[in-house]
């Protein structure tokens, strides 16, 4: 798709290309630098579900102000090259010169401005925030940074972006599709070289993340909603990076959900007392919608049916302690929970 000034009237052309770039970018407002008729021409195409656009135009300001931001805006990372002219771009408090060849990252969610002194050409990648692989804090930590492709990934990156503005479009939707995932690859990797200049991201970071996510999902367990999906939402990250942190923990989101609402249901049901919930009630009160599941899990983990775990647990001769064989933490390994980041929900639903 490609729309130009061309024919539009002078006394128009602001207007209309406001809203050109507001309906093809995100809502923002443009205020020209020059006295004379405005002229410019956006070409965008589509790899996948990342978005290509191509902005040729004359001087101006675009912002993009508190405003125009609503919650139902879809949370959107950019990648904008510089390939002529120069700019000045600033979000959350910080200012950067971009010259030709620069690219710079930021956030359509938190409001931000480029100035552009006179004509320029930019190629503007747009994808949805939950395909990156990396923590909020990295982002923002780089955002406004004119980061150079003269070395580092940003040099790997560069003739990748310059190649996907040529060819976008002329590929089936699963080429496509691999091609925005690489780009989302390569993307990940240059924000994570760009904040952690070491070349690693630290253990304490990583630690803190999974301790408040533990966290989070023992405060959650009776939410049958609770899921990968709900839990990166919550942390500001993508599925993928909620996975790739538990990637050395020898269990998955998944299994340890299943795992946690396993153990506090046979804490419940091995509990002596006057007021005995029924069996339904006790996995529901733990985030298990289906009793029959429910059911096929625990014995899975515990060896025998939950009817027959509170019997051996509550008889009057029973003594506390589990018999040999059972205890109050499931064994086997934990059915439903992929692997993999495409995984969406819980088995345990």
């Amino acid at each position: 798709m490609v729309l130009t000034t061309d024919s539009v009237p002078d006394q128009e052309k602001v207007t209309y290309w406001n809203e050109v770039l507001s309906r093809t970018l995100v809502p923002m407002t443009v205020s020209p630098r020059g006295t004379g008729p405005f002229d410019g021409r956006i070409a965008t195409r589509r790899i996948g579900y990342l978005q290509v656009s191509t902005v040729e135009a004359d001087a101006k300001r675009v912002s993009r102000t508190p405003a125009l931001i609503t919650p139902s805006c879809e949370a959107l990372v950019a990648v904008g090259v510089q390939i002529s002219g120069t700019a000045t771009f600033a979000q959350g408090g910080r200012t950067t010169e971009v010259s030709e060849g620069d690219l710079v990252v930021y956030e359509t969610g938190r409001p931000y401005s480029f100035d552009y002194p006179r004509r320029f050409t930019t190629h503007v990648f747009q994808l949805p925030r939950r395909t990156l692989s990396v923590p909020d804090g990295d982002i923002r930590r780089i955002a406004g940074d004119a980061i150079h492709t003269s070395g580092g990934v940003g040099a790997m990156l560069f003739p990748f972006l310059s190649s996907l503005t040529s060819v976008a479009g002329g590929h089936p939707p699963v080429i496509a599709r691999r091609l925005a995932d690489v780009f989302v690859d390569l993307l990940s990797t240059l924000i994570t070289e760009r904040a952690h200049p070491d070349g690693t991201e630290p253990d304490t970071v990583s630690g803190a993340l999974l301790s408040r996510i533990r966290e989070h999902i023992d405060r959650n367990l009776g939410d049958p909603d609770l899921s990968p999906e709900s839990i990166a939402q919550a942390h500001g990250m993508s599925v993928r990076y909620l996975h790739r942190l538990f990637e050395g923990e020898e269990t998955t989101v998944c299994r340890l959900i299943q795992r946690r609402r396993l153990e506090e249901c046979s804490r419940e049901l091995a509990r002596r007392g006057r007021a005995t919930p029924s069996v339904s009630a006790v996995a529901h009160r733990w985030g298990f919608s289906s009793p029959a599941h429910f059911s096929r899990v625990f014995r899975a983990a515990y060896g025998v049916p939950p009817r027959e775990w509170r019997a051996l647990h509550t008889a009057p001769d029973r003594l506390l302690a589990a018999p040999a064989g059972l205890s109050t933490t499931p064994s086997a390994p934990m059915p439903g929970g992929p692997r993999h980041p495409g995984a969406s929900r819980l088995e345990s639903r």
